[in-house]
């Protein structure tokens, strides 16, 4: 038995952070409802397409039941509140106001099921002097303070690749999605959950909070290296890069000897963790002068024998087919009734007696509409909701 089979969750949202709440909690055996305008989420139009179906779309929506419902139509709204009546958890990311003008806010569906978990993601959060305004993972990024420590020293800001406060608020969002259902079984209560990417990259901000609070220091960028510790970073060989994490005193000497820096031990700039980040520019030079002579390969060997973390800095093809990928089945392949075969991303939580699976694709817009109505005891004859565009 999947892990969350039973439970029941309407989602209202669409592009990034919403969605991929969903699907991890899809992926876990949650049925997942997905209500979409009669023309689709946004993001179905995204770049690239196989076949008119969004590639983009289809990365962050498997695993979901697609249901087309106008809210701003009172006959779809009735259609809407009776789904309500059945569901255990909502989740939507519309900007703070625009639920209470479609009548899906909080207040009104506790009204209708006092039990539902009620997730709002937004940019800034429900209340506060910036809740109103829109969010984006980049304005986020740049506000909370994870572009001023993104990039190279002394360079300028620059973005984390990976969209971080989007992804980061799904997991959060999740997080508090999970504790809500778990409260619920002792109050038979449901609850409002705000979660904001704001927050997030405030939340993810350890390290740098840290820095500023103890030492009255304004964090700057790293590069590829530890704020508070040395060697943690990324070295150049001959043939590329590769990473390594030689910062314990077990390691530090071995790694000394292995790049063929004996010296560096009687070295008073280099004797621990904050006088090598003081001394850091000559201390990579000094290392790099080793390290280039020879192929990311002879190093990563030489590491792995002591046992030293040690990885290459591998591109996307390179990962994505790497043996250890394959192996944790990272890779999955499943059918689109569109697209046909493609590739997914695999489930990164690993559970022993109920393991998340893949089940189907994302779906088509609209694709369950009438199993849904049918399951509501609701029929294309009845009067009580006009035909829907499907």
């Amino acid at each position: 038995m999947s892990a969350l089979k039973g439970i029941r969750i309407v989602d209202l949202s669409q592009v990034m952070a919403g969605p991929y709440c969903s699907m991890l909690l899809a992926d876990m055996g949650a049925d997942v409802i997905k209500i979409e305008p009669p023309t689709g989420e946004n993001t179905r139009r995204w770049p690239p397409h196989i076949d008119g179906e969004s590639a983009a779309f289809m990365a962050i929506n498997r695993n979901k039941r697609s249901m087309t419902l106008n809210l701003k139509d009172d006959e779809d709204k009735k259609i809407f509140y009776k789904l309500i009546e059945t569901a255990d958890v909502l989740v939507e990311n519309y900007r703070p106001g625009v639920v209470k003008r479609l009548g899906v806010d909080y207040d009104t569906l506790n009204k209708i099921n006092p039990r539902l978990v009620y997730c709002s993601i937004s940019g800034f959060g429900q209340y506060g002097p910036y809740s109103s305004r829109g969010g984006y993972d980049l304005i986020a990024q740049g506000m909370t303070g994870i572009m001023s420590v993104t990039g190279e020293r002394g360079g300028n800001p620059v973005k984390c690749g990976l969209p971080i406060t989007d992804l980061g608020v799904a997991l959060f969002a999740a997080y508090g999605i999970l504790s809500a259902l778990y409260a619920r079984v002792q109050s038979n209560e449901g609850q409002f959950i705000d979660a904001s990417l704001f927050d997030t990259g405030l939340a993810l901000s350890v390290w740098e909070s840290t820095q500023y609070w103890v030492n009255g220091e304004t964090p700057e960028p790293t590069g590829s290296g530890h704020r508070l510790s040395a060697p943690y970073q990324a070295f150049q060989a001959s043939d590329g890069y590769f990473t390594v994490g030689a910062d314990t005193p077990h390691h530090w000497p071995v790694f000394c000897h292995i790049i063929g820096r004996p010296e560096f031990l009687n070295d008073e700039r280099f004797v621990d963790d904050p006088s090598r980040i003081k001394h850091l520019k000559v201390f990579i030079q000094l290392i790099e002068e080793k390290t280039s002579k020879r192929p990311r390969s002879y190093w990563l060997e030489k590491f792995e024998e002591v046992g030293i973390p040690a990885g290459p800095i591998n591109s996307y093809p390179e990962s994505l087919t790497d043996s250890h990928t394959i192996s944790r089945r990272m890779v999955e392949e499943l059918e689109h009734p569109i697209a046909g075969k493609i590739k997914a991303l695999g489930i990164p939580i690993k559970l022993s007696k109920n393991p998340g699976q893949i089940r189907n694709a994302a779906p088509l817009l609209g694709q369950h509409t009438e199993e849904i109505l049918k399951e509501l005891g609701l029929e294309k004859s009845d009067q009580s909701y006009k035909e829907l565009n499907i």
